[in-house]
């Protein structure tokens, strides 16, 4: 009890004794300068879809427990690309909505799908868009606005991309290469696909909006033989 004491009193004289001056604040240092990012040696050119290495997904909310995750199997891109001057990047993509993939699927649900309340593959075969504007955010990202095309009505989406980098190719891969990382939301009533939308402040139902992820990778100009 009395070492309790005795720590007692200690604590209560250095609380009470006067402590040393606070140190005068230091400016802050200035930041470091941001790193540039290493010169990209990808040539100016048309570009084409590597089909192999992309992959287009899309995620809806289904009864506010999860996120449904399913994608397509076929599509295509055309790009016309400069790293020089990205913002004069041109992209055309099309997409088959009957080649839509399922995790699992119960039998009739594919169809479904594809039928008339939902993508209405029969006659609107195609999925397209085609850019109209790219605003560079950053040193490899950018804003990419287009006319989607969906269930036959067409809405400017915006896409944020990312510049995964490329080469000017490879003894094994004797073309420029390119790859890109993008994400973009829309709603899909907003294109006439309005069946089992929740009604507002329920999640009974499959989500309105439409997150969509893709991973791609393109193939351009062929390698220029540099001189020995």
């Amino acid at each position: 009890m009395n070492k309790l004491i005795a720590a007692t009193l200690l604590l209560a004289f250095t609380a009470c004794s006067p402590q040393p001056a606070a140190k005068k604040a230091e400016a802050p240092a200035a930041p470091a300068a941001a790193a540039k990012p290493a010169p990209v040696n990808v040539p100016a050119g048309a570009y084409t879809l590597d089909k192999m290495h992309s992959t287009v997904v899309f995620r809806v909310n289904h009864l506010g427990f999860s996120n449904y995750t399913a994608a397509f199997a076929q599509f295509d891109a055309k790009l016309n690309f400069d790293p020089a001057k990205p913002e004069l990047t041109t992209l055309e993509a099309t997409i088959d909505p009957r080649s839509l993939t399922l995790p699992a699927p119960p039998a009739g649900f594919k169809d479904e799908l594809v039928g008339p309340q939902w993508l209405n593959a029969a006659q609107y075969p195609a999925i397209t868009f085609k850019s109209t504007k790219v605003e560079v955010t950053g040193a490899n990202t950018a804003k990419v606005t287009g006319d989607f095309t969906l269930h036959g009505v067409t809405k400017p989406v915006v896409l944020d991309v990312i510049f995964n980098g490329g080469y000017e190719g490879h003894p094994m891969d004797p073309n420029a290469r390119t790859g890109f990382s993008a994400t973009g939301v829309f709603k899909r009533s907003d294109f006439g696909i309005a069946y089992g939308v929740p009604a507002p402040g329920s999640t009974m139902g499959v989500g309105d909006e439409v997150s969509v992820a893709i991973e791609t990778e393109f193939s351009g100009p062929p390698l220029v033989q540099k001189p020995a």
